[in-house]
């Protein structure tokens, strides 16, 4: 199983990928005119791959990506977005959800199976008022989310939505699927028991947690499946640095950062003050060393969020920072560092 030619040519060129997750409002409004500035100053950037969901603002994320992509020409990007939730229009829907601000009025609700993953392309289609979507993530199938009833979801998904996502494939409707997640446990169960193309996988390799690193990405590797790394700050601490701000505490994966972070993140600030590197240069540059990731995926709320992370994303780094990194094991010692060989990579 593998990407299709065209859009591994699609995402890998670009730097970074813009996740929609902001741009659908999460935890704090983005109005329109700036989110769709934002996508579109992207587009004119170079950024050639774009991610949404559902999830991301009951549609406000599809919808607004749709509209910021409506001039720009269908061969000049990639689109993904994610099947496992089906939203339902409601007049009574709370305006907050989920961690979302001032949502579109539906609900959504779980459904993994064949017909719900055909309905909720379907649905996205419309939403973004695009003619194809190049790649379909089964989103969330974790413990966290779904707790006791994982393992019927899990189960619902490898029956249900996979086999339907690949038959999109088999037609030409789909140019690659897998799954998109933040749980290092359930990609390892999916590849044990089926074939996908590429993981999207948010914040477990980044550099504050490497937990992928032994039992996922050489599995990928071996078994050629990309991987877009997500969450490249840990949704916070890697750009905001270990200090609390504002007497907010910085944040690790969507909770404060523990202590045993706090300290990590600390020592490697050190560093970067040795070698005067910012710390997001790091954070941004260091996952897109690994053989197996395709494209780092990164949210912006505006357009001088993104340019801020493109410039991030290209800042100059000596090898001897990342060496300094690994000396001190601040790193996991079998990471491959930017500047690598890359004579084993997809």
């Amino acid at each position: 199983m593998a990407l299709t030619a065209q859009v591994d040519a699609l995402i890998r060129p670009s730097t970074l990928g813009l996740g929609g997750a902001p741009l659908g409002n999460l935890f704090r409004a983005v109005t329109d005119d700036d989110a769709i500035a934002t996508i579109q100053r992207a587009a004119t950037a170079g950024v050639t791959y774009f991610d949404t969901a559902p999830h991301y603002g009951q549609g406000l994320s599809e919808h607004r990506l749709g509209t910021a992509l409506r001039h720009v020409s269908r061969e000049r990007f990639g689109v993904s977005t994610k099947v496992g939730r089906l939203l339902r229009a409601d007049a009574r829907a709370p305006r907050d959800q989920n961690g979302y601000i001032d949502v579109l009025p539906f609900v959504q609700r779980y459904d993994y199976s064949y017909d719900g993953t055909l309905r909720s392309l379907e649905d996205s289609l419309q939403r973004l008022g695009l003619a194809r979507i190049d790649i379909a993530y089964v989103h969330d199938l974790d413990a966290v989310t779904h707790g006791s009833a994982q393992p019927q979801r899990f189960r619902e998904a490898i029956e249900g939505a996979i086999p339907a996502l690949a038959q999109l494939k088999s037609e030409g409707a789909l140019a690659g699927y897998g799954i998109g997640v933040n749980d290092v446990q359930v990609c390892v169960d999916t590849l044990a028991v089926t074939d996908i193309d590429v993981i999207l996988l948010a914040g477990r390799y980044t550099l504050a947690d490497q937990s992928s690193l032994a039992a996922l990405l050489p599995e990928c590797l071996r078994r050629d499946v990309a991987v877009v790394a997500g969450g490249a700050f840990n949704s916070g601490i890697l750009a905001t640095g270990s200090r609390p701000r504002d007497g907010t505490a910085p944040q690790f994966n969507y909770a404060p950062a523990s202590s045993d972070i706090v300290a990590r993140v600390a020592a490697i600030e050190s560093v970067c003050a040795q070698f005067a590197v910012p710390l997001q240069a790091a954070a941004l540059q260091f996952p897109a060393a690994h053989p197996v990731v395709v494209n780092v995926l990164v949210g912006a709320r505006s357009a001088a969020e993104l340019d801020a992370n493109l410039g991030y994303a290209r800042f100059p780094i000596p090898p001897e920072f990342w060496n300094a990194l690994r000396d001190q094991r601040l790193i996991d010692p079998s990471a491959p560092l930017p500047g690598d060989s890359v004579a084993t990579r997809r």
